[in-house]
């Protein structure tokens, strides 16, 4: 009489692996965080040249507090928009195209572990889009302070601020990511999901006012508008800006960033371990 030999469980470095071998397969990522990047880039360096292109024109006022402005060329508000839509994206088609296709069977059916594969997921995705913020940030920075030097007016990264518009810029991708990849454990179903991340990181922060104390802490409380707050660096009384009524501080932007992509990460793994296939 034979005894069938148990297969050894799967480490977790063999998840991260798997995890990393399906990412980077996939013809779409490269795609992807090729195009968005290249989109970002020229977006911020469109700004710094606009800015350059007009210097002569703006009066002394502007001049004097062009430190904020330069800051904000670094990594403006519409490529924001588009990182956001980027890594959202991509950190939901990682879960949701599995299902989509039916391989998340297979997946489970050689991991039934699935709080440590989906970690391991979470772990590979967060890990490729903190590298993906952290080159377009930097290049971005790079490239608009070199466009503004132009006029003198180019910033180094030693600069007051500016590591932390950088950082900032960077650490918006995998949040997004997690955030998506949560939305994606939870709705299954790829449009639904596209939309709901939209409607949560981008269009939602533009709908809540900052009218009462309670709608600027919710504002306040979101992804895109931590980031900027963490991005405005202020230098004294800067003219042609607005003020907001009820502000939030530079700690409390650092942990929205940290308690949405821990929520995010927790729903994830919960929901794919709860629910069946």
């Amino acid at each position: 009489m034979t005894t069938a030999l148990a297969l050894p469980a799967a480490r977790f470095t063999d998840l991260l692996a798997a995890e990393w071998i399906k990412l980077r397969s996939l013809r779409s990522t490269y795609w992807a965080l090729g195009s968005s990047a290249l989109g970002i880039i020229f977006f911020n360096a469109n700004a710094a040249r606009a800015d350059y292109t007009n210097y002569p024109h703006y009066n002394g006022v502007v001049r004097a507090h062009f430190t904020s402005w330069a800051l904000r060329d670094a990594f403006t508000q519409g490529a924001a928009l588009i990182l956001v839509l980027a890594a959202a994206s991509i950190g939901a088609i990682t879960i949701v195209g599995e299902y989509s296709t039916g391989l998340i069977r297979t997946t489970f059916a050689a991991v039934p572990d699935r709080r440590a594969l989906t970690t391991a997921k979470m772990l590979v995705v967060t890990a490729v889009m903190t590298v993906y913020g952290a080159v377009i940030a930097g290049a971005s920075f790079i490239a608009t302070q070199a466009i503004l030097d132009g006029r003198g007016q180019g910033l180094s990264i030693g600069h007051p601020g500016a590591l932390r518009v950088v950082a900032a810029s960077a650490l918006l991708a995998p949040v997004s990511a997690l955030v998506g990849m949560g939305l994606a454990a939870l709705i299954r179903h790829s449009a639904t999901t596209m939309v709901l991340s939209v409607f949560l990181l981008l269009l939602l922060p533009s709908f809540v006012t900052e009218r009462y104390h309670w709608t600027a802490c919710v504002r306040n409380a979101l992804p895109f508008n931590a980031w900027a707050r963490l991005v405005n660096i202020e230098y004294g009384h800067e003219p042609y800006t607005l003020v907001s009524r009820y502000p939030t501080t530079v700690a409390g932007g650092w942990v929205v960033f940290a308690v949405w992509a821990s929520v995010a990460a927790v729903v994830a793994v919960v929901a794919v371990d709860r629910r069946d296939v």
